[in-house]
């Protein structure tokens, strides 16, 4: 068996470890002479599963105990209608704040419901950095603030956290558990699972006790938080085998890497080296504000816009997968999430100075 080098943004790699536990339990899951995605899911044995995997993820993330943790389906894009029917049943208008494809998606679905205000963006610059706290305009009615910490595609993170008097609502999809995080800070904290979580098909919604009495009345039952809440994540049956491949990844995290403060240590070193790699060379370019340089998705473009099928082609040719950018950016993207090893990482390294010698 050969694993190669995955790059994708997502569905992204797992860790090997993870697919290989999962493997050994595939057919009988510890004795029980069944698969875990043949069990019911009100079965004793997947219960436990279900509460193990909570609890790891509050572990990881020190969740407080005034805190809901949800399992959802419909990844993080169910979500931007969710955040507005969840928390507009008290008044008050959606405020947003705009750094690229993700932020405007979740605007977009929020002014289905009510006129969302734009308290902070950065379009006009191309969304190269995101607002600063003083650039953040609030309405005088907000109910919210919403805002995506890291723009998958276009490889933007914020560097802070907005400190304002309303629900901090944060779409994490493509950071959550790369480093320790206080959620404290948050009201409702969201995040498809097929980064840093698991496979596709689970959402993880944390949310604070006292906003799930918001919602409005004509919210769907099956998109409202406090459903979830009061039925342990099981108001139909769940995507019960995404949740355990879940619950496998938050023990990798625990034991294998040693907690979330360790895999920022390593994100970090992955990320600085391919940034280091860019910045040293005229061929390669980063067009992000390195204060807001994301540290899980790097894009890059190459000097010559016409190499760009070659190095893909040749990328691959050497086991290096998925590198190529959003089709709304070009370039090229590497991302760079927490089953990406360094080893991965210094393997691209190799191959774009290598690209880079003989093309350039």
């Amino acid at each position: 068996m050969t694993r190669l080098h995955n790059f994708c943004a997502g569905p992204a790699a797992m860790p090997s470890a993870v697919l290989e536990r999962a493997r050994e339990e595939m057919l009988d899951y510890r004795g029980q002479g069944l698969s875990v995605m043949e069990m019911s899911h009100r079965s004793p044995t997947f219960e436990a599963i279900a509460a193990q995997a909570e609890r790891d993820l509050r572990d990881l993330l020190a969740i407080p105990d005034n805190y809901r943790v949800l399992f959802m389906q419909g990844g993080a894009t169910l979500q931007f209608a969710c955040v507005p029917l969840n928390l507009l049943g008290q008044g008050g208008t959606p405020n947003y704040l705009d750094t690229g494809i993700w932020s405007t998606k979740a605007i977009k679905e929020a002014n289905h419901l009510a006129g969302a205000h734009v308290a902070g963006s950065t379009q006009g610059n191309g969304y190269v950095h995101v607002p600063r706290p003083d650039e953040i305009a609030l309405s005088t009615d907000a109910a919210y603030l919403h805002y995506c910490h890291n723009e998958t595609i276009g490889g933007l993170a914020y560097d802070y956290v907005p400190e304002l008097d309303v629900p901090l609502v944060c779409d994490m999809s493509s950071s959550i558990l790369s480093a320790p995080l206080d959620v404290s800070r948050y009201g409702v904290i969201y995040a498809g699972a097929q980064k840093n979580i698991g496979p596709a098909g689970v959402t993880v919604v944390i949310v604070r006790d006292d906003l799930l009495e918001r919602a409005l009345p004509q919210a769907p039952s099956l998109l409202g938080w406090k459903v979830y809440a009061d039925n342990d994540s099981m108001i139909n049956t769940p995507p019960t085998y995404a949740w355990y491949l879940a619950g496998l990844v938050f023990q990798w995290l625990k034991q294998d890497v040693g907690g979330l403060a360790e895999m920022e240590a390593i994100n970090r070193r992955k990320c600085e080296a391919l940034y280091a790699t860019i910045d040293a060379s005229d061929f390669y370019a980063n067009p992000i504000d390195p204060t807001n340089r994301s540290i899980m998705n790097v894009p890059f473009t190459l000097a010559d816009e016409a190499l760009n099928s070659t190095f893909l082609e040749e990328a691959e040719s050497e086991g290096l997968l998925n590198l190529k950018g959003h089709r709304s950016v070009g370039g090229m993207r590497a991302s760079l999430y927490n089953a990406v090893s360094e080893a991965d990482v210094q393997a691209l390294i190799t191959f774009m100075r290598d690209f880079e010698r003989r093309r350039g």
